[in-house]
């Protein structure tokens, strides 16, 4: 039976640890200040949107929300985006994806300035990952990294296999894993063979977004599997990429969904955050 990997218990210590960094700041005056934007009305990330709140509440930052109409223009966003680059109160600017279809995500990330996007999404700071000098990580693919070290397994030497190759989780994986010395496949859609790789795999990674796909036989026995998957089954209920029961038996450590890679990832936004405050206050 797999040691399940308890993504809330490692959040909650990453935020304790954050609150404690927050209240030396603050007893030399420092402020940490996130801005949330987000534009329509979207079920998901109203949710989203609200967690973020509440982990800046916890961690001690100040939390700014921006909630825009759905009928928004990109000159609009763009402008409070502007607005929020020049404030000295704003240390992070998120955000929230998807946006409504007639604006371009694109742009308005590009338009982030590089050190306020605790998201990792600008292309200076993709760029950064790759060469490995960075000062933020995409917050899904950290979250990963944080689990992996839970568990007390060393990447360096480790045959790691991602499935999924997005620009959100799947190639920064693959490079947070490199950096780390591990042995990477990054495999997708047009991989053959697909099972037969990932049952190399000392840690497989699944990110592709499709449910109870990676049965017990793509696993190798004792392997660490992270689920990133975030999907709904025949019944409506939530699951992952990964058939949990299935699975659960053969893996050495594998995280469940929900209460696994979800809680990380907005632990590490506020990592990203202060991080970025940190840089911008000149506090090393």
């Amino acid at each position: 039976m797999a040691n399940i990997i308890d993504g809330k218990a490692v959040s909650a210590q990453v935020k304790e640890d954050i609150r404690q960094e927050v209240e030396q700041l603050k007893a030399k005056g420092i402020e940490i200040g996130l801005a949330v934007v987000i534009v329509g009305d979207d079920p998901a990330s109203q949710v989203y949107v609200k967690n973020k709140e509440k982990a800046c509440e916890t961690v001690g930052f100040n939390s700014y929300k921006y909630a825009l109409p759905a009928e928004t223009t990109e000159e609009e966003l763009l402008a409070l985006v502007d607005k929020l680059n020049k404030d000295d109160k704003v240390d992070g600017i998120l955000v929230q994806l998807p946006l409504p279809k007639h604006l371009d995500d694109k742009i308005i990330i590009n338009n982030i300035r590089p050190d306020k996007d605790v998201d990792a999404f600008h292309p200076v700071n993709v760029g950064k990952i790759m060469i490995g000098d960075y000062s933020f990580l995409p917050c899904t693919p950290a979250g990963v990294m944080e689990l992996i070290k839970s568990t007390g397994t060393d990447v360096a030497g480790k045959e790691c296999v991602v499935i999924g190759r997005s620009n959100i989780v799947g190639k920064p994986q693959a490079m947070l894993l490199l950096h780390q010395n591990g042995t990477v496949t990054i495999t997708h859609s047009k991989t053959k063979n697909l099972k037969e790789v990932c049952a190399r795999a000392d840690i497989l990674v699944a990110a592709v977004g499709r449910a109870k796909m990676v049965k017990a036989d793509y696993i190798k026995e004792g392997a660490v599997v992270i689920d990133v998957g975030m999907n709904r089954d025949e019944n409506g209920k939530l699951c992952g990429d990964v058939d949990f029961e299935d699975c659960k038996e053969k893996a050495g450590y594998i995280t469940p969904v929900p209460g696994g890679v979800g809680p990380m990832t907005i632990a590490m936004l506020m990592k990203n955050t202060l991080t970025a405050g940190k840089e911008h206050h000149g506090v090393n």
